[in-house]
């Protein structure tokens, strides 16, 4: 009878392993469609409330439009809470959220409310702004109503180095902020004549969204925050209360009797068999990408 050597032995193990993973992903995979609610929605617990989770730093407004979109036009829901713990991010998509935000306050289908939990700053806050009702804890952070560009400049790095860079453009302002040399003070007034027409639409619409005169809010419009008791006084925020307050205080409004029901977006969660079928660009980010600075003008709270 012929033996086998360790490699043939070695070869069918990780075979058979490989089909076990395979085996155990497909597993996973039918196990977390089972679990999505009518192949949108995961389902927690009368009448249902949506929830959407705005929490980190805001750089798109796709997959949050997409969910209250969805929310609002699913007649099973009564009522959306958005469940807010973020310092605010790129300055557009904040305006995109916000905007959507107002769309379905103003179709007076269904209360939308925010609830800000640890932090709800500056572009988080502009969002939040545009629901029916705000609540925070005593303890949140709250506000942050202002707009802040920055970047690094390396100019004194290069000369170090010997590196000497060299632009050719056309008009003038072309490569105005670029980080290998000073700022001239035509650039200077440039940049800050942008970021003061961004604050202004940051102050009219966060006083549209609360019904108060942009003269008003102004003056609290210094990119400070407060804290939720803080904030109550001054018109920031309309109740005080954790999400728990928010969830059935909403649900009461819109006419749900008892422990509504919650219902949240299903998310997907990468198995095995993802990373065996998909591009690896598109699960892990490049090292560069992680280092990388995004240039742009933000309502973010630092």
């Amino acid at each position: 009878m012929k033996r086998h050597s360790g490699w043939f032995w070695l070869l069918i193990g990780a075979g058979l392993l490989f089909g076990l993973i395979v085996v155990a992903s497909v597993l996973g995979l039918l196990a977390l469609h089972s679990f999505d609610s009518g192949g949108s929605f995961a389902s927690i617990g009368g009448g249902n409330v949506g929830v959407i989770d705005i929490d980190g730093v805001i750089m798109s407004a796709d997959s949050t439009v997409d969910q209250l979109r969805k929310f609002n036009d699913d007649d099973s829901i009564k009522a959306i809470v958005m469940h807010i713990d973020s310092p605010g991010g790129a300055a557009a998509p904040s305006q995109e959220i916000y905007n959507e935000v107002i769309r379905i306050r103003k179709e007076h289908k269904k209360p939308i409310v925010a609830s800000i939990e640890s932090v709800g700053a500056s572009g988080a806050y502009y969002i939040a702004s545009g629901a029916n009702r705000i609540y925070a804890n005593d303890a949140s952070i709250v506000g942050s109503i202002g707009v802040i560009m920055e970047w690094t400049n390396y100019g004194d790095l290069l000369k170090w180095a010997k590196l000497q860079p060299e632009v050719i453009k056309g008009g003038r302002l072309k490569d105005a902020g670029s980080a290998d040399r000073p700022m001239t003070p035509e650039e200077r007034a440039y940049f800050q004549g942008l970021v003061d027409n961004m604050h202004a639409q940051f102050i009219r619409d966060v006083a549209a969204g609360r019904g108060i005169k942009p003269d008003q809010l102004k003056p609290l419009a210094t990119g400070q925050v407060w804290t939720g008791e803080e904030a109550l006084p001054l018109h920031l925020i309309d109740q005080a209360g954790g999400f728990r307050v928010a969830l059935l205080d909403t649900a009461h409004r819109a006419g749900i009797s008892g422990e509504p029901n919650v219902i949240k977006p299903a998310r997907h969660h990468k198995t095995i068999l993802d990373m065996l079928t998909t591009d690896t660009d598109s699960l892990f980010s490049a090292p560069e990408q992680l280092l990388e600075k995004h240039a742009g003008f933000y309502f973010l709270w630092r």
